[in-house]
């Protein structure tokens, strides 16, 4: 029965009328190559790889013929074959990134640098955060490798690998083979919030230091203390604290502010590690009935987008957080395919600015601070 059915199927469909041929740009699912979509457009093939791949070698093309090409791989439903692009090139177009979290503020600010440049150069790229973990700093760098990524880029991480793709990192501080560091100039940071301070009547100033797991903490310290030294101002251990914990929130920040409160030690400013220890800042003097910056001036760093929509808004230093995430971007993909010997500078430094807002005032010298304990 079962052979019956089927040989009645194979009759029914031959009897019938032949299939007009379906048009293919109405089939599902149309395998469109690039030369064909070329062919139709009338351009060369080179060009519309360029202007798929936003290449910057696409820069000089008429903007009217990019738009054409885009339209075209848009109603022709074109995807690239990148398993054969790879093949044909020895490359992935995939760069790996190393971050200790993704939370808001630096990370994140970074982050869309690194994005920027590669969307641009038609690359994609995996993030993968370590927590600080010892053995997921020494393990992501593998499994990179195991990816066959072009290369890696590395966030406020210790970075002590030689791997044979290039490898940028930013305010990684340390010296390894074949590695390009993005870092800020530290000791200008530090002087330029410092003197902003001493210039507002400031002399008896808090500073709050970075976790000790953090790239940037000895390095932004030292700078401090240098430039204290050399503008004449005390640092006392007593209105010195340090963050404690991986948290990203202000909470730690707030925890902070609280102990150099409690010490009873007066102080007119509070200088902070970064940005959102700042904010917490911000909330423990005004839990405590103090204003800012009547009675406190308080100055972050980073300058991370909610710095300048705080209440009040946070005077800081900016580093210039996108542009270094471009730039460690950059610094990996011109190393991609050429020896290590050509992978480019060790140490790249960009400059800071200091963002006065509303957070810093002239000094209150009646000390407000001890007043407001109870």
């Amino acid at each position: 029965m079962l052979i019956q059915l089927g040989y009645a199927k194979l009759r029914s469909v031959s009897s019938k009328k032949p299939t007009p041929r379906v048009p293919w740009t109405t089939r599902a699912h149309p395998r469109v190559s690039l030369k064909f979509l070329a062919d139709h457009l009338g351009f060369s093939p080179a060009t519309v790889s360029l202007v798929l791949n936003r290449s910057s070698h696409a820069d000089s093309i008429p903007q009217e013929t990019k738009e054409l090409v885009l339209a075209a791989a848009r109603k022709l439903n074109y995807r690239p074959n990148f398993l054969a692009r790879s093949l044909r090139t020895r490359r992935s177009f995939t760069v790996g990134v190393v971050v200790p979290e993704i939370s808001e503020g630096y990370t994140a600010t970074v982050l869309g640098g690194i994005e920027d440049y590669l969307l641009e150069e038609g690359y994609f790229y995996f993030v993968t955060s370590h927590r600080h973990r010892p053995d997921l700093i020494d393990e992501y760098p593998k499994m990179f490798l195991d990816r066959n990524v072009d290369g890696v880029i590395a966030i406020d991480t210790p970075w002590h690998h030689e791997l044979p793709v290039p490898v940028a990192t930013i305010s990684g501080h340390n010296h390894a083979a074949g590695v390009t560091n993005i870092v800020l100039d530290h000791d200008r940071a530090s002087e330029l919030a410092l003197q902003h301070l001493l210039h507002l009547g400031h002399r008896k100033l808090a500073f709050i230091k970075g976790q000790e797991f953090s790239s940037d903490t000895e390095v932004r310290w030292k700078a401090n203390m240098e430039a204290a030294v050399r503008l004449g101002i005390e640092v006392r251990s007593k209105l010195t604290v340090q963050l404690e914990g991986d948290s990203p929130s202000p909470q730690i920040g707030y925890k902070a502010a609280k102990k150099l409160i409690h010490s009873k030690e007066p102080f007119t400013a509070i200088f902070a590690f970064n940005d959102i220890s700042a904010l917490g800042a911000v909330r423990a003097l005004r839990h405590s009935n103090l204003h800012i910056p009547e009675d406190v001036s308080v100055v972050g760093f980073d300058d991370i987008q909610g710095a300048a929509h705080s209440s009040p808004e946070l005077t800081t230093v900016k580093q210039p957080l996108r542009k270094m995430g471009r730039i460690a971007a950059e610094v990996v993909l011109r190393g991609v395919g050429a020896r290590p010997a050509k992978w480019g500078a060790k140490e790249i430094v960009v400059e800071p600015e200091l963002i006065v807002r509303q957070s810093t005032g002239k000094a209150n010298h009646h000390c407000p601070v001890v007043r407001a304990l109870p």
